[in-house]
């Protein structure tokens, strides 16, 4: 049994660009503020790369 990771889990789909809506946890819960967290970090810096003309 593995040990899921919610933040690097938000991390990969943001990198796989699925949106942050599709949050697999639970509204409120622990696990979905660090996917959301990992989610954000990523989708962040993709979206400053996209502004800057990269």
């Amino acid at each position: 049994m593995t040990d899921r990771d919610p933040f690097a889990e938000g991390e990969r789909a943001a990198r796989e660009n699925i949106p942050a809506g599709a949050n697999p946890y639970l509204d409120g819960s622990d696990e979905h503020a660090l996917w959301a967290a990992g989610h954000e970090k990523v989708a962040g810096s993709i979206e400053a790369r996209e502004s800057e003309g990269s």
